[in-house]
């Protein structure tokens, strides 16, 4: 899809907070780089890792008083919420007039970099895979399964990249975002998000598209399966993801639990994209900074979890920090 210029949208946060709706194929939001230059990028970035020292009390409370700051330093030992990590995709031109010098720091580093191209690279494949499915296996609904998702950015971004690419593939259909998730708040805006993107003159303008939020814990997969058919997920062309959620975060059992339910609760041409924290210098270096609780793990660590579940790892983009992911079912 050529870049098209058109303006930046916008929606309510639950607090009221009026936030950009990061459309990735807007100029606005869209980053690039080759991998020379991601390469000089992370070298930089291990190199500023190790010479960080003790923070000084005074930016603790620069931080504590900023908007992602205070949000990232909750997040030591656990996750960083949905609406902070989507905040972190927008890139320090489109915070808002709320942000600080500080917020827009930490929205120019290189992990929050790292994580605008990650939602990019969701989107791609989640468009790639139904492009797939719908022309060769007609459907009478697109479902996406959006697990650990925030405020389903990836979701509704390749729907943004199908659109504009074959308006044909989504045109009558009905089309279905599940967010399962924890938190709320996050679904909520992308409830607003998804409205936005829907009216007259937006890029998804003339589809029919109902977003939802479901709590759910994926550490009780045996949930997952009623929640799919709750979605006719079974019938449908289903592209399921999980950006920066089970795949970082869970254990090995939980990804196996997770998606063995996935495999018997969706259709033959399913597929499941997702990141996996990569192990390897610039995630450790990135734990010198931040304690979030990601797991490191290796790509045939990775590939042996998804065979035990039934997946094959169909392909796999090498990102500084994680392997971007697209799984089909193992033929039997």
């Amino acid at each position: 899809m050529g870049i098209i210029e058109r303006e930046v949208l916008y929606a309510n946060t639950e607090e009221g907070v009026r936030t950009a709706v990061i459309d990735v194929t807007h100029p606005a939001f869209r980053v690039t780089a080759t991998e020379s230059e991601l390469a000089a990028m992370a070298e930089q970035y291990i190199l500023e890792a190790g010479k960080q020292r003790e923070v000084p009390e005074s930016v603790r409370e620069a931080l504590r008083n900023s908007m992602l700051g205070r949000a990232l330093m909750a997040a030591s030992g656990t996750f960083v919420d949905g609406m902070t990590t989507y905040r972190l995709k927008l890139g320090p031109e489109n915070l808002g007039e709320e942000a600080s010098p500080i917020d827009r720091r930490i929205a120019a580093s290189f992990p929050a970099f790292a994580a605008r191209l990650r939602l990019q690279d969701m989107s791609a494949l989640l468009a790639e895979g139904l492009v797939r499915t719908l022309a060769f296996e007609p459907h009478q609904g697109v479902c996406f399964v959006n697990i650990g998702g925030g405020a389903g950015a990836d979701s509704w971004n390749a729907l943004i990249h199908l659109y504009g690419e074959d308006a044909g593939l989504l045109m009558g259909k009905s089309i279905a975002i599940a967010v399962l998730d924890l938190d709320a708040r996050g679904a909520a805006f992308g409830v607003r998000a998804c409205e936005v993107l829907c009216a007259s003159g937006a890029p998804l303008n003339g589809l029919d598209v109902s977003f939802q939020y479901l709590s759910y814990e994926w550490s009780d997969a045996s949930r997952l399966r009623k929640v799919l058919e709750g979605l006719n997920a079974g019938e449908a062309a289903c592209g399921i993801s999980s950006e920066g959620g089970l795949f970082e975060y869970g254990s090995d059992e939980e990804i196996v639990a997770n998606l063995k339910a996935l495999h018997a609760g969706t259709a033959e041409d399913a597929f499941v994209v997702g990141s996996v924290t990569r192990e390897g210098t610039v995630v450790r270096a990135s734990l010198i900074a931040s304690r979030v609780a990601t797991r490191a793990r290796t790509m045939e660590a990775f590939r042996g979890l998804c065979e035990q579940a039934g997946w094959s790892v169909g392909r796999v983009m090498e990102r500084p920090f994680s392997y971007h992911v697209r799984l089909v079912k193992q033929i039997t």
